[in-house]
């Protein structure tokens, strides 16, 4: 690079390339911009007033400078040592091609199947209220981020190279538009397509990658991972295993915590989706009668306090999707639990966002008998009571926001992005009231916020229970190994080491780097 210079402009320069490089031209001379290339480095939107302006980083570069980017691997040796991947979703697949790149074979089981496949068992959920237990939003070639919005934005700034993780999504497929922009989103229906060829680079390179290969069991000999055996029979050895199974892989966490190994309880959130016209979310962040072309539909991001029973607890949005649409994503044909994606150009006439409510100590007193697994005992106890309020299908309850905060059922519906539909109620019926009251109290405080926000413009969907794992599995801080299994490496947002796609990646490469520096 031989320069680089920030801007402040208006969103139709920043957002044309033609209206960008006349100005560049003015700004930078044009022998100047003759002599060189260029190209945005990072872009942002700063909507606090009325008058928008976008944060623009350019950087100037020799002319011919190459910016592509190659997602060939090197090929594997026949006597590369092995290391068993459980998961393929961003944490496994990552580490994945970190392997490769370090000379390890990767060894990935995947309960689920692969992205392709993938898609008749979400259709199927959507259109006939069928729930594969092992191939559905959370489970499956790219785990639950694959279909559910591919966001990679993330305050992780720590924890890794972000820049690589966002040119191995480039190199494979992505718009280059992720790398500068600061909330980078790929979309989900761009992402299978993406994950498909970064398991082929993986392949390619001499890797293995195994579908309906659910893990039943660890082979643990004197403390020491030896290998897994999976419910097809199948057995594999190795002696290093990247535990990367997501948050939502129950059997598990039941399977660790019946084998003695350490596990710990987690915080973690519940609530619901909160669905407004994107129309009314772009007029109240913008503060325009209609959103501009050049402007991406708008977002939020909602914090507050709460107190109920002499306890604070935090309610806030998660997964914010502008332009989206809220999807089943139960892991059990008798469960109901909803999230949000987004496609590429968040073009849905639909935002919706999680709103939820930190789960503390104190609420899971009724579950002490099962330990570790407390919390996710509660998940389940009502993501089950919200599917048996539906007689089982994947129909969702909805309630007017007003009519939530007033302890009022509804007795209607406003049009919806969720495909199996809506049944008007009320949502106490299955959320109890530390969770209920606390979300009352913060939709009264987003009100304030975004007026209008609150009001029965808007309409609550539930069950959102699957924010996070419930469950931490403990690891070394320096060697990332479990403290008591050796060669047991939890990894990503299973092991409770994540939040998100990118954060997952991250940590995914971590623990790689850190198995590698045991076997290199």
């Amino acid at each position: 690079m031989i320069d680089q210079k920030d801007f402040v402009l208006s969103p139709d320069i920043a957002h044309s390339p033609e209206k960008l490089a006349q100005f560049l031209a003015a700004e930078m001379g044009e022998a100047y911009l003759a002599a060189c290339t260029y190209r945005i480095e990072k872009r942002s939107i700063d909507a606090r007033s009325r008058q928008i302006k976008v944060n623009l980083r350019i950087g100037f570069y020799d002319k011919g400078h190459d910016f592509s980017l190659s997602a060939q691997l090197p090929t594997l040796s026949k006597d590369a040592p092995n290391v068993i991947i459980i998961g393929s979703g961003p944490a496994g697949l990552f580490a994945a091609i970190d392997f490769v790149k370090k000379g390890i074979k990767p060894i990935v089981l995947e309960r689920g199947k692969d992205v392709r496949d993938r898609r008749r068992d979400l259709a199927a959920i959507n259109r006939f209220n069928l729930v594969d237990p092992d191939s559905n939003y959370c489970f499956g070639e790219g785990g639950a981020g694959t279909y559910s919005d591919g966001k990679l934005y993330t305050r992780s700034t720590k924890r890794g190279d972000i820049k690589g993780v966002l040119e191995t999504f480039v190199a494979h497929g992505a718009h280059s538009d992720i790398l500068f922009e600061a909330h980078p989103h790929i979309g989900t229906n761009k992402l299978p397509g993406i994950i498909a060829s970064m398991r082929d680079s993986v392949i390619a390179a001499g890797g293995e990658v195994h579908f309906h290969h659910r893990v039943v069991d660890l082979i643990i000999e004197n403390k020491s991972i030896k290998g897994v055996v999976c419910a097809n029979g199948a057995e594999f050895q190795a002696d290093r295993l990247l535990l990367a199974t997501g948050h939502s892989a129950r059997d598990i966490f039941q399977l660790l915590q019946n084998k003695g190994v350490a596990i710990e309880a987690k915080p973690f959130a519940i609530g619901v989706r909160i669905e407004h016209q994107q129309s009314f979310i772009d007029q109240a962040q913008y503060k325009v009668k209609q959103r501009p072309e050049y402007l991406p539909p708008a977002s939020f991001s909602l914090v507050t306090q709460s107190k109920f029973q002499g306890i604070q607890r935090g309610v806030f949005s998660f997964c914010m999707c502008p332009g989206g649409f809220i999807v089943p994503s139960a892991t059990s044909p008798n469960q109901v639990v909803v999230n949000g994606m987004s496609p590429s150009r968040r073009d849905s006439k639909y935002a919706n966002s999680g709103i939820v409510v930190s789960i503390v100590e104190e609420d899971l007193a009724r579950y002490k008998e099962f330990g570790a697994l407390a919390g996710m005992q509660l998940q389940e106890e009502l993501e089950q009571k919200a599917g048996s309020l539906v007689g089982g299908s994947q129909k969702a309850i909805s309630q007017y926001t007003l009519d939530f905060i007033q302890g009022k059922a509804s007795k209607s519906s406003h049009p919806t992005s969720y495909v199996p539909g809506l049944e008007p109620g009320e949502m106490r019926e299955f959320l109890p009231d530390y969770i209920s009251e606390p979300l009352a109290q913060g939709f009264q405080d987003f009100n304030k916020k975004i007026p209008g926000f609150s009001s029965n413009l808007g309409q609550i969907i539930g069950l959102e229970s699957r924010t996070s794992s419930p469950v931490k599995i403990p690891r070394d801080k320096e060697t990332l190994e479990h403290p008591e299994i050796k060669g047991l490496y939890p990894c990503g947002e299973g092991g409770g080491y994540a939040g998100g796609i990118m954060s997952a990646a991250l940590d995914g490469i971590r623990c790689a780097e850190a198995i590698a520096n045991t076997l290199l």
